[in-house]
């Protein structure tokens, strides 16, 4: 081996040598950084909150959801948000309103008066083929103002749809903290968006006094560091982490990952919670929050548990 080669081999072994003792000193020198816990998460555990209201059993984000709901005694409700072109904030989660009512075209375009006339029970369709909540005097699309004055007992996570380059997107932050104060809010409330701009946007606005929810970017980001071992460097900005069971091929509900989430005080939640025996198994890990299209599962669930 000649001289330089003998170099060149010495200079990438040591800096291999420097990067894994980097690596070891950060992964077992970082102190984990713990969130705070806010008022939202102080009644006990599992909160179970009811996916659009219970899409499986009622037209989704409707009055006729939540009342059903909150019959199967939920703690609360998963929904979403849109600014209508009136700058009114409804509770609705596509950018358009084809899929759930009568209508057409895009939430952002229409008013919130125009909105009021839709039907948005008359696409639902329950499990024998039917469609039994056409033209019901409930299956009306509700604002977040209507939602929080009708269910002053509830507490509601909701997710901040528009997309944030847009108009809506831009005032909707603003717009619904300032919904939430009128109604005295605050501590029922967690805000929650894919999109970590306007979670961002909401925090800053808001100066931390309401919850709120991790965006996409923010658990992949946690995940990652898990499973890198680099834990302890990750620096949590959300209340919560509400996920899938899986994404993409990656299993989301290893106890590990529940026991890292929960030592940080990162509430872990879970959507699309739609049968008993996991209902049970992901409580039985240590997750704090589910999140399902079935309030009567949910009911069934909580007499079992306690």
């Amino acid at each position: 081996m000649t001289k330089f080669n003998k170099l060149i081999k010495g200079g990438f072994l040591g800096t291999v040598g420097l990067m894994g003792s980097i690596f070891f000193f950060t992964k077992y020198s970082t102190k984990p950084h713990n969130q705070s816990i806010p008022p939202f998460f102080s009644k006990p555990a599992p909160y179970i909150f009811a996916h659009r209201g219970g899409m499986a059993v009622r037209p989704e984000q409707t009055k006729l959801a939540f009342d059903n709901a909150v019959a199967h005694e939920i703690d609360g409700f998963e929904t979403d948000v849109r600014l209508t072109k009136d700058q009114e904030l409804v509770v609705f989660y596509d950018a358009d309103v084809d899929r759930t009512t009568n209508g057409s075209g895009k939430v952002a375009e229409h008013t919130l008066a125009e909105l009021k006339q839709l039907d948005a029970g008359y696409h639902f369709t329950d499990i024998n083929g039917a469609q039994p909540y056409r033209g019901d005097i409930d299956a009306k699309i509700l604002t977040f103002d209507e939602l929080l004055k009708t269910y002053p007992n509830q507490l509601i996570t909701v997710n901040l749809q528009d997309d944030p380059k847009s108009e809506q997107g831009q005032l909707a932050p603003e717009v619904i903290y300032e919904i939430i104060v009128a109604n005295n809010a605050q501590q029922r409330v967690l805000v929650s968006s894919f999109y970590s701009k306007q979670i961002e946007r909401f925090n800053i606005i808001s100066n931390g006094t309401v919850a709120i929810g991790a965006s996409q970017n923010e658990v992949a980001e946690g995940l990652l560091k898990f499973y890198t071992g680099l834990g302890n460097t990750f620096q949590p900005r959300a209340n919560t982490f509400q996920m899938f069971v899986s994404f993409k091929g990656i299993k989301l509900t290893s106890p590990k990952f529940i026991k890292w989430l929960n030592e940080r005080n990162i509430v872990p939640a879970y959507c699309g919670v739609n049968n008993l025996d996991l209902m049970n198994d992901l409580v039985f890990y240590g997750a704090h929050t589910l999140i399902t299209d079935r309030p009567d599962l949910a009911q069934r669930f909580k007499n079992t548990y306690h």
